[in-house]
């Protein structure tokens, strides 16, 4: 079976589960994917399969891209991305949608994390700051970044510094899927997901079970 699918974040909100409690879930619309391509070692090297979500119109897409998609018989999309496992169960033009995950089960979640532009130390790396009285002039600097007169008598790598903060890809493992509207493709799954409403998610099988 593929370990996952394309989906499209649509925002938050909260869900009462079987014994009562209120969760708070995001809701991705997942799928329906259509199989573009198969990899396999003999041709590429490895074995995968390649999917593709949201259709757009062909005027979209290059003559290249759309002969890939024609070969295919599939209609051109915006997104195409590539999972492993599928490779005996699905074909090139099958469709796969959020029935390949049951309700409890584990997944995770990449996406595009929220962009925050240029963040100074104290919001981009939780330093405390200086004191915030009594005239000291110093509150929200970074402080003496000097690292000996003699030895190294540089800056070294990977010093924190303000900077350009999120807009990155970022995984969040082990989401319970709580909820599933398979009319709808729809999965409902507990807690924070990266990204903002209408960012592209993949969503897999957890690794961690």
């Amino acid at each position: 079976m593929i370990e996952g699918i394309i989906g499209e974040k649509l925002g938050m909100t909260q869900i009462y589960l079987p014994n009562g409690e209120v969760a708070p879930v995001t809701v991705v619309e997942a799928g329906p994917c259509k199989v573009v391509q198969k990899k396999t070692q003999t041709s590429d090297g490895y074995d995968a399969v390649q999917i593709s979500f949201r259709e757009i119109k062909e005027k979209r897409v290059t003559k290249p891209v759309k002969g890939h998609y024609k070969k295919a018989n599939v209609n051109p999309c915006r997104h195409l991305r590539e999972f492993k496992g599928g490779m005996d169960a699905l074909n090139v033009g099958n469709e796969i949608n959020v029935d390949i995950f049951k309700v409890g089960e584990m997944v995770d979640v990449t996406g595009i994390s929220k962009g925050k532009g240029f963040a100074g130390v104290m919001k981009r790396h939780h330093f405390s700051g200086g004191p915030a009285t009594h005239g000291s002039m110093f509150h929200r600097e970074p402080g003496s970044i000097g690292s000996g007169s003699s030895h190294p008598s540089r800056v070294r790598k990977n010093k924190r510094l303000p900077g350009h903060m999120g807009a990155e890809r970022v995984t969040v493992q082990g989401l319970e899927i709580v909820d599933i509207k398979k009319e709808n493709n729809l999965l409902f799954i507990k807690g924070a997901i990266p990204g903002s409403p209408g960012g592209l998610l993949i969503i897999k099988r957890s690794v961690k079970g």
